[in-house]
């Protein structure tokens, strides 16, 4: 409770929680001291209501009205990031917190020894920048390693991301995953999916049957079979405590170590500690006012999406054709994108450390000229020509924006389902498989923002999974969106296409239409129904924030198992 008292002008207001009071003192005595004004203005305020003292920060309904909002392939660490939004944390506090709930809740694509790479905009400075901590390979692996991991990431990842552009403690951001891990937490859908698609072969490791099983001891847990990681939990407390460093310093690290090659692992004491996350630029794309922001490689999923966004917008037709043509445009810009890739793009993943001129106008209208044909082109024909790299399709995206306008998308990675398939014992960490060739590694991460950079104002933010349909799926979201105009549900919902030069056939999803497939096939297409290419989840405020909150949409794909939650419409 505050008091103000102006005793000269003889009036009294106090305040309680939302409640506010003016009295006069009596005009035959103007001289009431601070007790009497104090004992006749509570008195008035217990008229006023029953309103409870104002939250602190941190606690969850500290923010009123208008939260910002998140989504999250596992839709526990979207309410997560929800709450944290609510207890007055920013984008990039929610972030992390969903991030560390899914290392408990979703360890499959987002254990504790993966990395991955966050685009953050901070809103009081209007800069946007690329946040990289893939996992990367150890200098060398040693021969006795029968499943080489790589260098954990995510810790220290999320710890630089925080500690730049957060608010609150580091521990507000990191007990609730330590408390589902250590109480317990019923397995979503979506991770029971994970389980489902690689099924027994995980219980091979002592370690990972401990958690993943279900009661009998012979199969994966199902959805809503109770899991509990004491060993994690032990570890995230330790994070929550001391923060990170102990992870890459001193005896844990060491102990840690030791595990890891006991598990079949490759790692040194020293590689751990040398471990550091790199701030680095994006790769950018105008967007008529604004500024699409994507990460670099290695997350070459979402180079190649600004590949092509950046060919469709010099292309111009994209908003004025019918869905056959349409069709037909993104099928030939992932094509061209693809075939192109393989003069950036080397048989690790790897790109040039400066990836802006991929996008470089001259650049990009050579590569539009191969759209203003009508006819498919011959990937046989491209000199290089376009590699399936079969990469893993098994990322997971999640973004949030607060009510200041700051907003981060992310996207992390084991480098393949469940990493390494192993956890080291005493520290409940799923390793995270070392990159390497077979699309094992960061290519498909496709974390994206766009911001309107005169303005200071976040427009989009987005992210794919999928594999090597992931930068198609990305795509075909962003060019509806800014290119036509339409709402993050209808542009999510709309069927895709995706051709990856090889093989040379035109992948659709079911709900594509038969006049579309008729233009595609008419056009030299071979086609291929698939049921679902790539999940994109979308925060989009088309009016801008935090000019215009009300305008604010949020989108996780339906074809995923994830969530959108908040205060947008």
């Amino acid at each position: 409770m505050s008091n103000r008292f102006s005793i000269d002008k003889a009036i009294y207001k106090v305040t309680q929680g939302a409640c506010v009071v003016q009295t006069k003192a009596p005009k035959q005595n103007r001289q009431l001291t601070a007790r009497a004004v104090l004992i006749a203005t509570t008195l008035a305020v217990s008229a006023c209501g029953t309103s409870e003292p104002a939250l602190p920060k941190g606690s969850i309904g500290f923010i009123g009205g208008f939260l910002g909002g998140v989504v999250a392939d596992e839709p526990r660490a979207a309410l997560i990031g929800r709450d944290v939004l609510s207890s007055g944390g920013t984008a990039a506090d929610a972030v992390s917190a969903m991030y560390f709930t899914m290392a408990v809740t979703l360890p499959s694509r987002a254990g504790l020894g993966g990395g991955g790479m966050c685009v953050a905009f901070d809103q009081k400075s209007g800069k946007t920048e690329v946040l990289d901590f893939v996992s990367d390979a150890p200098t060398s692996i040693s021969p006795t390693a029968d499943r080489p991991s790589a260098i954990p990431g995510n810790p220290r990842g999320f710890f630089a991301l925080q500690a730049r552009y957060g608010k609150l403690l580091w521990r507000q951001v990191i007990a609730p995953a330590e408390q589902l891990a250590r109480f317990g937490h019923p397995a979503s859908r979506a991770f029971a999916q994970d389980l489902a698609d690689i099924g027994p072969a995980i219980l091979g490791d002592p370690g990972a049957r401990t958690v993943f099983a279900a009661k009998s001891g012979i199969d994966v847990a199902r959805e809503g079979d109770s899991l509990v990681q004491l060993e994690l939990a032990s570890t995230l407390g330790l994070l929550r405590a001391r923060g990170v460093g102990p992870f890459y310093t001193g005896p844990f690290a060491s102990n840690f170590v030791e595990g890891v090659q006991k598990a079949g692992g490759s790692l040194t004491v020293e590689e751990l500690r040398r471990f550091t996350p790199q701030w680095r630029d994006s790769v950018r794309v105008e967007v008529d006012n604004s500024v699409a922001h994507f990460a670099p490689p290695p997350a070459s999923a979402s180079t190649q999406t600004a590949v092509m966004l950046a060919m469709i917008n010099e292309n111009g037709r994209f908003e004025d054709v019918d869905e056959g043509e349409r069709a037909h445009l993104m099928a030939e810009t992932g094509l061209l994108a693809f075939a192109d890739r393989e003069t950036w793009m080397n048989a690790q993943g790897q790109g040039p450390k400066d990836a802006s001129g991929l996008v470089d106008a001259n650049r990009i209208e050579t590569l539009a000229q191969g759209l203003g044909v009508q006819t498919k082109s011959d990937p046989m024909k491209f000199a290089p020509r376009p590699q399936n790299r079969h990469e893993s399709p098994n990322t997971t995206t999640f973004m949030a924006a607060d009510p200041g306008g700051n907003a981060v998308a992310c996207a992390v990675s084991m480098n393949a389902s469940f990493g390494t398939g192993r956890i080291v014992a005493g520290s409940g960490v799923l390793l995270a498989a070392a990159p390497g060739i077979g699309g094992r590694g960061p290519i498909g991460l496709a974390p994206m923002l766009m911001v309107n950079e005169n303005s200071k104002e976040f427009r989009i933010a987005a992210g794919a999974n999928g594999g090597v349909a992931a930068p198609s799926a990305l795509v075909n979201v962003l060019a509806r969106i800014t290119r036509m105009d339409q709402s993050a549900k209808d542009a999510v919902g709309a069927p895709r296409v995706h051709h990856g030069g090889d093989p040379d056939v035109t992948y659709y999803e079911p709900g594509l239409s038969a006049e579309a497939l008729a233009h595609l096939s008419q056009s030299g297409h071979r086609t291929a129904a698939t049921p679902v290419l790539g999940t994109v989840n979308v925060l989009y405020c088309p009016g801008g924030l935090p000019t215009k909150p009300a305008t604010c949409q949020m989108v996780a794909d339906p074809r995923g198992l994830g969530l959108a939650a908040g205060s947008m419409q």
